[in-house]
């Protein structure tokens, strides 16, 4: 496989040397695919959400290149005709439901789709609420966790967006820069679930988690500390009140969001940006 072919060419020290790209935004195909090649999973399992139409996605090369069986989420009904509408649906196992995903429904979608327990691969990206809904999971033990981190959320603080259930990222504010949650976050509730942070992809985006029965069989790749596998994002998705790209500096995107509120998982508290970025 062309996949194989890749990796074996590389020296691999971090999970972003195994990058490469076929359907996922970045490098994250690649990145899968050595984290498979040494789990040596058995059941070939995945589920993730905050698929859209399924074009662009960190699991569709599982799907067509391993053959794996899946589960896709998404909230837009038009996304989830289409996946079902395209030959992938029937050529592959793969199952496409349309839910907006809470932390209250998240294990009933599970549970009415057929997945519990084992897993082999979670992906969570749905701009917004993916700390809390993370945190909510408890009928899956995946092996692998790929969860979406906001950069601009830097180390220093384990904040997350406030809970909302019916959180949407352009609405919430214009300029697209408030969602998600920070990696020391994310850091402090992987430790909770009994997992290892491992790295991040090279564009800042994606962070990922092994469980920690399953850290030793990727030697040399290892658990790292937060610090040395943080990725400030590369990319400038800052927009102004027409929707159009304004590719601001990150100080004055800082600046958008400033009155903007974040809670602390580990204070219990509510602060705004300004609080903890802008203070002088």
């Amino acid at each position: 496989m062309l996949s194989r072919q890749l990796l074996e060419r590389k020296e691999i020290k971090s999970i972003r040397d195994a990058e490469f790209q076929v359907f996922s935004q970045y490098g994250d195909d690649g990145i899968i695919q050595f984290l498979i090649s040494r789990l040596k999973v058995p059941d070939r399992t995945f589920i993730e959400f905050g698929v859209e139409n399924y074009k662009e996605c960190n699991t569709r090369f599982l799907l067509m290149n391993n053959y794996w069986r899946g589960l896709v989420i998404d909230s837009d009904e038009k996304n989830i005709e289409s996946i079902k509408q395209e030959g992938i649906s029937w050529r592959y196992s793969l199952t496409a439901v349309k839910q907006f995903v809470t932390r209250d429904n998240i294990n009933r979608i599970f549970a009415e789709n057929s997945f519990s327990g084992e897993l082999e691969l979670l992906s969570i990206d749905v701009d917004g609420n993916d700390y809390w809904i993370w945190e909510a999971i408890k009928t899956l033990t995946p092996h692998i966790v790929i969860v979406e981190y906001n950069s601009m959320f830097g180390i220093k603080y384990p904040i997350t967006i406030p809970y909302q259930e019916k959180f949407h990222r352009t609405a919430a504010n214009r300029s697209n820069l408030y969602y998600g949650t920070s990696l020391k976050a994310l850091h402090l509730l992987a430790l909770q679930k009994g997992y290892s942070f491992i790295g991040c992809n090279s564009a800042g985006n994606n962070a990922y988690f092994i469980r920690r029965d399953k850290i030793e069989l990727l030697a040399p790749i290892s658990a790292v500390a937060l610090e040395e596998g943080y990725v400030k994002a590369v990319f400038r998705e800052c927009r102004d009140e027409q929707g159009r790209l304004t590719f601001l500096s990150e100080e004055l995107r800082l600046d958008l969001i400033k009155d903007m509120p974040v809670w602390d998982v580990e204070r219990e508290k509510t602060y705004t940006i300004k609080e903890l970025f802008l203070a002088h």
